[in-house]
């Protein structure tokens, strides 16, 4: 049976597109591991889509969506930006026997991250944000130019 795509809003189409990126991100990094790829490789594609792309989507969720409500569902949600982010630190150098799992737990955090907003924080907003609202914030998005998740790793593993 298939799926109908979940309608969005179109300030959290942008959003949801940075998703799917994301969802390809931990895709890269199981077949990495899947393929027997050096974990450093791995580290390296995981550090530099951290700095180009998780980092600079966290940062607008966070300034764009998340500052016109302070309630349980987006505390979650930050709680799991800082937590995937402290996976990403705890990668460190790439060294050591424990770096697969910490690649495979950080995969799986940011998956989980994903559906969350998907299934659950943007219906949410959509609900509860105004229709002015949230086209005050699509204006903002259009004004500002949000980052675009076009992937130019040169280390195609």
């Amino acid at each position: 049976m298939l799926k109908k795509p979940i309608k969005r809003s179109e300030l959290l189409k942008t959003f949801s597109r940075d998703h799917h990126f994301s969802l390809l991100f931990c895709w890269k990094i199981r077949q990495g591991l899947r393929k027997e790829v050096a974990v450093e490789r791995i580290c390296k594609y995981a550090q530099y889509f951290w700095q180009q792309h998780l980092l600079p989507h966290f940062k607008e969720e966070e300034l764009i969506l998340f500052t016109s409500v302070d309630d349980k569902a987006v505390q979650k949600a930050l709680k799991e930006h800082k937590q995937i982010w402290q996976q990403i630190e705890g990668l460190g150098n790439c060294t050591g026997k424990d770096v697969q799992k910490r690649l495979e737990k950080l995969a799986d955090m940011v998956v989980e991250h994903v559906r969350y907003e998907e299934r659950e924080l943007f219906p949410y907003f959509e609900k509860k944000f105004s229709k002015e609202h949230l086209e005050n914030l699509e204006r903002y998005i259009q004004k500002h130019q949000p980052s675009s998740l076009h992937e130019q790793y040169e280390d195609e593993f």
